[in-house]
């Protein structure tokens, strides 16, 4: 970042900390039951590796290629350390290694939730999040993942292809991508819960992703312009939730397809919308279906949906063994499929896939989750073939 983009975030985070001190109850008008418990650490540490072992059984190339992830998070309790109630402070640094089984796949989605475009160590995230009881609300500012809130399903976090994550009309936009992993961008987030179980949520985050250990680091703030992100929603029982969520971009990026009168690409501010929803069917339950759209002109993406199921303890004996079961469909703009058409590559009007996995704890520390995925019409395959997939998962986690 240069020296002008670490002046400015500075004085938006510095500027807003008094504020939002201003805004926190003082210790003395809170009873018992809202002080700090005495007994939790001020500091908690969490760590993860996960290993991918994939193979392409058919696509574009088939073979075999193995992913690797690291990550260590830590946050510290300010309020247990100085004092300073419901504030904390978060970061969390990542390593990715390994291959590329999207390639070999030739999908325009992805089939890899970890697979990174450059084997390199990343702080993914480092901010300040304040609690506000006053009006029931937290602000967060600084390197943050937008995907940990916004357009989530946490009853398709099992599920290993990319699309289940973050929608693929959201997940393309941004001139070096929005702030999602592998890299995130400087974030002002502030979350409102305005009636029991409802919440409202809206953050303004730089639109050029970057990050220490990234190539050029952190981008200036705004030079790039800034992506306008909003979701409204309400939760309820264990699991439940509905919500709808809109964003846009302040400045234009580069058409596709469209040239101006110089023979440039025109700018156009990409936008969108989604729905999403889980609904817990049984104890041990939950449905889950999201769906985005976009205009489809700076992206190949113009809208998709995913859909699916996540059911706990399916085998007798087993209570903490997780079955999911998804599909997705991405949707491909006219104007992107004219591109590919143009330089001899006729794609059809979408991308489709399903997987199924299934994780369970082998001991405290391992956990090993087989997964298979059939993609109908990968895109970027010519003559739009099919993919299978099948992996293994190992994942080891500290504390256990």
């Amino acid at each position: 970042m240069g020296q002008g983009g670490n002046r400015n975030a500075g004085g938006l985070f510095c500027g807003a900390l008094p504020l939002a001190a201003l805004l926190v109850q003082p210790a003395a008008a809170q009873d018992e039951a809202g002080r700090a418990d005495e007994a939790e650490p001020a500091v908690t540490i969490a760590a993860e590796y996960r290993l991918d072992m994939v193979g392409l059984a058919r696509g574009r190339d088939p073979g075999f290629d193995r992913v690797d992830y690291l990550s260590f998070e830590a946050e510290a309790s300010l309020e247990r350390l100085v004092g300073w109630q419901g504030a904390h402070v978060f970061a969390h640094a990542i390593a990715a290694t390994g291959e590329r089984p999207n390639d070999r796949a030739g999908t325009l989605q992805g089939v890899n939730n970890i697979e990174v475009p450059e084997n390199r160590i990343r702080l993914f995230q480092l901010y300040f999040e304040q609690e506000l009881p006053l009006a029931d609300a937290s602000l967060r500012l600084g390197l943050s993942d937008l995907n940990a809130e916004f357009y989530a399903n946490d009853a398709a976090g099992l599920l290993i292809a990319p699309a289940f994550g973050i929608g693929s009309e959201l997940a393309a936009t941004g001139p070096n991508g929005p702030a999602i992993f592998p890299s995130t961008a400087l974030m002002a987030r502030l979350r409102v819960e305005p009636w029991e179980g409802g919440y409202a949520m809206a953050a303004v985050v730089n639109a050029e992703a970057g990050v220490p250990g990234d190539r050029g680091g952190m981008r200036p703030l705004f030079s790039e312009g800034a992506l306008l992100i909003g979701e409204l929603g309400t939760q309820w029982g264990e699991g439940g939730k509905i919500g709808l969520g809109m964003w846009r971009y302040t400045q234009g990026q580069e058409d596709i397809r469209d040239l101006d009168g110089a023979g440039d690409p025109l700018l156009r501010r990409a936008q969108g919308a989604y729905l999403l929803a889980e609904l817990p069917v049984t104890a041990g339950a939950t449905l889950f279906a999201r769906a985005g759209i976009s205009d489809g002109k700076t992206t190949p993406f113009i809208g998709g949906w995913q859909a699916g199921v996540l059911a706990t303890g399916v085998i007798a004996g087993r209570p903490d063994g997780q079955l999911s079961l998804g599909f997705n469909q991405a949707y491909l703009s006219d104007r992107f499929r004219r591109n590919s058409a143009d330089e001899g590559t006729p794609l059809g009007g979408s991308e489709t896939a399903i997987e199924i996995t299934y994780a369970d704890q082998l001991t405290p520390w391992l956990t090993v989750q087989p997964d298979a995925q059939f993609v109908f019409d990968a895109a970027e395959s010519a003559g739009r073939n099919n993919a299978i997939v099948v992996g293994l998962r190992l994942t080891v986690s500290y504390p256990n």
